[in-house]
């Protein structure tokens, strides 16, 4: 196991003892707010799933491939989510809600642990990251008109800060930095790395990315 993760990192695919211990971990952690570039402007409140897969061979995390046709963000990688409603009671009901409906995870499988601070986009969302663990037995149906495709990837890489890189990027007219990784033939970037690097730092794992001039 990486020497950089936390020492008492599980070894399980039992749901339980992942809640248990994301619980423990983010007890007293700082929930500080993040954002893809820093410029003022009104943000609309949204809301994600970072949905956590325990498994036999490691944990994973899961997450979507947006569609090529849509007007913001087709094709990038994406935790599955969307914007608050009138009719949602918070940002935890927002996730559950638009991951049902974006690819049809039954809330019901989701064992809710807590959320991080907001993360505010390039997009004028103030997004809230929503932690949750599924239990064995779900299954998923993907809105064709959203999602390319849904996909897991290795947790214990997607938390190593060490294996992102920030780079320059220039979006909407504004040039800064965000971070990427790339992993089994997936690029994560921008608003789903920096949230998964926030997730990161709330577990207190070590490490810094490498910067790109």
């Amino acid at each position: 196991m990486d020497d950089k993760l936390p020492l008492d990192w599980p070894d399980s695919g039992d749901p339980r003892v992942w809640a248990d211990w994301l619980k423990a971990r983010l007890a007293g952690s700082p929930r500080p707010e993040g954002g893809d570039f820093p410029f003022e402007q009104e943000s609309r409140p949204a809301a994600v799933l970072i949905p956590i897969v325990p498994r036999a061979g490691g944990a994973t995390i899961l997450l979507t491939e947006r569609a090529a046709h849509l007007p913001t963000h087709a094709g990038q990688i994406s935790f599955p989510g969307g914007r608050v409603e009138p009719e949602d009671e918070g940002a935890i009901a927002a996730a559950l809600r638009e991951s049902a409906e974006e690819i049809g995870l039954d809330p019901g499988y989701v064992r809710v642990i807590d959320s991080l601070g907001s993360y505010y986009t390039v997009s004028a969302y103030a997004v809230t990251p929503v932690i949750g663990v599924l239990d064995p037995g779900f299954s998923l149906v993907p809105c064709a008109d959203e999602v390319e495709q849904v996909f897991e990837l290795p947790l214990v890489a997607l938390l190593d800060p060490t294996r992102y890189e920030r780079r320059w990027v220039e979006r909407r007219g504004l040039r800064g930095q965000t971070h990427f990784i790339e992993i089994d033939g997936y690029t994560v970037w921008g608003a789903t790395a920096n949230i998964l690097l926030m997730l990161a730092a709330a577990l207190r794992v070590a490490g810094e990315p490498r910067i790109i001039d």
